[in-house]
């Protein structure tokens, strides 16, 4: 059975930073390709960050890159997004993907951990 079981979500103010992870089960992990995507209230899924599966290209929104950066652990099954200079708008729910498919058509997706910026 695939499993992606996110975590590292949390309220922190403007400015602040925090760490994601995801670990997964079910799979070669290390033969996938891996995304993040979120969701904001009331809002649809958006991509936000895809790392390669040796770790070595990775792919960054514009509303993020230079703030958050993806990286994984090929050894420990696990996925993380770095997230510094949180804005207010970064406001969401966090998912993992499997592979580079970003909508809500992916089967393969984590619960999800929520990230709220708030002064």
């Amino acid at each position: 059975e695939v499993q992606l079981v996110e975590s590292g979500g949390g309220l922190v103010q403007p400015g602040g930073s925090l760490r994601l992870s995801c670990t997964v089960s079910g799979f070669i992990f290390s033969a996938y390709d891996m995304t993040w995507v979120r969701q904001a209230p009331g809002k649809g899924l958006e991509w936000v960050s895809t790392v390669g599966a040796d770790a070595q290209l990775k792919y960054y929104a514009d509303s993020v890159k230079g703030r958050f950066t993806i990286s994984r652990d090929n050894a420990a099954n696990t996925v993380y997004l770095q997230l510094n200079s949180l804005k207010i708008e970064d406001t969401a729910m966090y998912y993992c993907a499997r592979g580079r498919d970003s909508t809500a058509a992916n089967p393969y997706r984590g619960q999800g951990t929520q990230v709220t910026v708030s002064p």
